[in-house]
C-alpha cells in the first residue's frame, strides 16, 4: 500500500502513447495513458461504459460524433457500445476506468 498521485505514474514519451495499467479486476480496469501531442485512439466501440478523467492537458474526444473538448480536472462518460475516440491537440494524461458489471 501507498499513497501516489496518477499524474506522477506515467510519463511522456516523443510520439507515443504511453499506458500503465494500475488495477486489473472481474469488474473492471483502472489504466492511466500519456498521450503526446498528435497521437491518439481511433474511432472504436467498447462493450462497457468507461470514464475518462483528464490528469494533465486537454483531450478532445468524440462520442457518436459529438465533439468534447475535455480539460485537466475534468471529465467524460463514453457509454457502452457508443463509437468514440480520444485525440491529443496537445499532450495530455487521462485515468481510464473501465466497468465491466
Amino acid at each position: 500500500m501507498q499513497v501516489a498521485r496518477f499524474i506522477d505514474l506515467i510519463d511522456y514519451q516523443d510520439g507515443s502513447i504511453v499506458s500503465k495499467e494500475i488495477m486489473k479486476k472481474d469488474a473492471g480496469t483502472v489504466t492511466l495513458f500519456a498521450f503526446d501531442k498528435g497521437q491518439g485512439l481511433s474511432e472504436h466501440t467498447a462493450p462497457f461504459d468507461a470514464l475518462v478523467q483528464v490528469l494533465d492537458g486537454v483531450a478532445a474526444v468524440s462520442i457518436s460524433g459529438q465533439p468534447y473538448s475535455v480539460k485537466q480536472g475534468e471529465m467524460v462518460i463514453m457509454p457502452a457500445n457508443e463509437s468514440h475516440s480520444v485525440n491529443a491537440e496537445q499532450k495530455f494524461k487521462m485515468l481510464l476506468v473501465l466497468i465491466k458489471k
